[in-house]
């Protein structure tokens, strides 16, 4: 609630003129019953028709009152609440970004992305409701209730036992209510998930047929969804009508107790009537804001877990990255992910020189990525140092480090726009000549020149609309375009056939000359002409030297050369 209440205050005028509007809105709701009840009494009764006309044009001026407060209402409730919405999925949004890799993993992205959405929605319905709905119910209730004691203290029994009743079935609503919508949060969390790793592997799942799996993977979470969903509405269900029953069960022993008693006065009985319903109304209004709030108050807790989260590393550092590129050195590094007691990397020593290419190569899963995660600190090791320039990663500004770092994923991300606009990713303000260069060096040229819009065709959504090959010779460029004192390809030529990787590489060691790279692959074709080559086998350096010297005196990389070439080395 800290957080609604936060978020309320910081809009309090806007907040106080919906209450106000509400205020007007709801008095004038109150003086029509009893206005009525002075037609029916006086004017009726008496057969005044002067009364009756004045009476019935003061209830319409209060009715056309209570329609501008309804009007001044709704437009400050709308108002304010969007804007509160903006703001914290704005909050939301700077805050993901701080987090560090660690963060993400912990939170979840699909988590994440409900949080920002439906969560958010929950808090802005709960707060536009309080300015259109919960103030009005009991200004409108306690209003009823002061008038029916004021003007018929006959009735105050009824009332009371009416009151007692639904006060207890709304605690109770809101008892039962509150951890099943919790849980109807969590595992809507779940279905995002599904839905999000699906269409993240459609082609995956298309080429191996598997529709039918993800189907049943898709109902599971669907149905647990619903699940939580069923019991979370069976106590709304359940307890709502109870609520209205009470509420129906006074005015029925008010009309029964008029009609035993008699001498009651018709327009008084029709007033105490009307109010018993707007206390009906103004009930049945509480209980559905508190269910909302159930709503709104687990997710408000969601929502504050992100904001309060503290980013696992802090990149704000006092020392900036020189422009020359650097040494990079490992010193007894060794990392273990979030959750696992295994660890990824361990014991890792080792020095790239200045301009220095190191290869790095083992088999799947020995914590080749990992390795190069912890040069712009995607991760912080867990114990030793990693040296960027003779200076600690975790000493340096983040932003100073990662400006100074190109980094060509395993995946190949893209975004949707032109061409051009992804390659400016590396440099927006490089000329179309630098573009052209880049692009040229990751042999990408020929065929962005073979679209009919050439550099300004537009990519679909992860550039859905090109090879892998196409996709990963796009992200080199965009890469080699930055310009970079470090520069890491994570096994970015994987969808290259052996010829054109072969150019790449060729290209790519004539473009960034004298840049510190790092170069992971699976094809040792690939890392044995580097300065220097690091070969990993479950997390720690199994040899580290050149191609030669592996050759002699490290087994696994000899295997690797014979499984993938043949024979025994020929020394070139």
């Amino acid at each position: 609630m800290k957080l609604m209440i936060a978020k309320i205050r910081d809009h309090g005028w806007g907040f106080l003129l919906a209450i106000v509007f509400l205020t007007v809105e709801a008095v004038c709701d109150l003086l029509q019953p009893t206005m009525l009840s002075k037609i029916v009494d006086e004017g009726v009764a008496k057969g005044d028709t002067g009364l009756i006309t004045q009476l019935a044009l003061s209830m319409l001026g209060i009715a056309l009152l209570g329609a501008m407060g309804a009007v001044g209402r709704n437009y400050f409730a709308s108002n304010v609440s969007q804007r509160i919405g903006k703001e914290l999925r704005g909050d939301l949004y700077r805050q993901v970004q701080r987090f560090s890799f660690e963060n993400i993993d912990r939170l979840q992205p699909a988590s994440l992305v409900t949080r920002m959405t439906n969560d958010v929605t929950q808090i802005q319905n709960f707060i536009n409701g309080c300015m259109r709905i919960f103030v009005k119910a009991p200004i409108t209730c306690l209003g009823a209730i002061v008038i029916i004691v004021w003007q018929m203290p006959g009735q105050i029994p009824v009332l009371a036992g009416v009151i007692a009743v639904s006060a207890l079935l709304i605690w109770g609503n809101m008892k039962l209510g509150y951890p099943r919508f919790g849980r109807m949060q969590q595992r809507l969390d779940r279905l995002n998930q599904v839905s999000r790793e699906y269409l993240n592997s459609v082609r995956v799942v298309k080429a191996f047929s598997r529709e039918s799996y993800e189907q049943r993977h898709f109902d599971g979470a669907a149905q647990e969804l619903a699940g939580a969903s069923e019991s979370a509405m069976r106590v709304n269900a359940v307890f709502s009508p109870l609520i209205s029953l009470a509420v129906n069960l006074g005015i029925v022993l008010l009309l029964w107790l008029g009609g035993y008693r008699g001498g009651i006065p018709a327009g008084e009985l029709m007033a105490s009537v009307n109010y018993m319903t707007q206390i009906l109304f103004a009930v049945g209004m509480i209980s559905n804001i508190l269910n909302t709030m159930v709503r709104a108050v687990a997710s408000a807790q969601r929502v504050e877990e992100v904001l309060a989260e503290q980013p696992s590393m802090e990149e704000k550092g006092e020392k900036q990255l020189p422009a020359a590129p650097p040494a990079v050195a490992f010193e007894q590094v060794s990392f273990s992910y979030l959750g696992s007691s295994r660890q990824a990397v361990r014991d890792l020593n080792f020095t790239v020189k200045p301009g220095q290419m190191c290869g790095i190569i083992g088999p799947t899963g020995c914590g080749k990525s990992t390795l190069v995660n912890l040069i712009p600190r995607f991760y912080d090791a867990t114990s030793g140092r990693v040296l960027v320039g003779g200076q600690d990663v975790r000493a340096l500004d983040a932003s100073s480090l990662r400006r100074a770092i190109a980094v060509v994923p395993q995946k190949a991300l893209l975004f949707t726009g032109s061409i051009e606009d992804n390659l400016h990713w590396g440099n927006k303000d490089a000329s179309r000549e630098e573009v052209e260069q880049a692009a040229r060096a990751a042999c990408a040229h020929d065929f962005i020149t073979g679209f009919a819009q050439g550099y300004e065709t537009q990519l679909g959504q992860g550039g859905v609309n090109l090879s892998g090959g196409q996709k990963q010779r796009l992200c080199i460029a965009r890469a080699l375009l930055k310009h970079p004192s470090v520069l890491i390809l994570d096994d970015c030529t994987s969808a290259l056939d052996a010829t054109t990787e072969a150019q790449v590489m060729r290209n790519i060691r004539s473009y960034a000359s004298g840049i510190t790279s790092f170069l992971i692959s699976q094809r040792i074709s690939s890392v044995m002409r580097a300065d220097v080559v690091i070969c990993m086998e479950n997390g720690v350096i199994a040899g580290i030297g050149t191609h030669e010297q592996l050759m002699e005196h490290c087994g696994v990389y000899r295997e690797i050369y014979r499984s993938q070439i043949g024979g025994e080395e020929d020394g070139r």
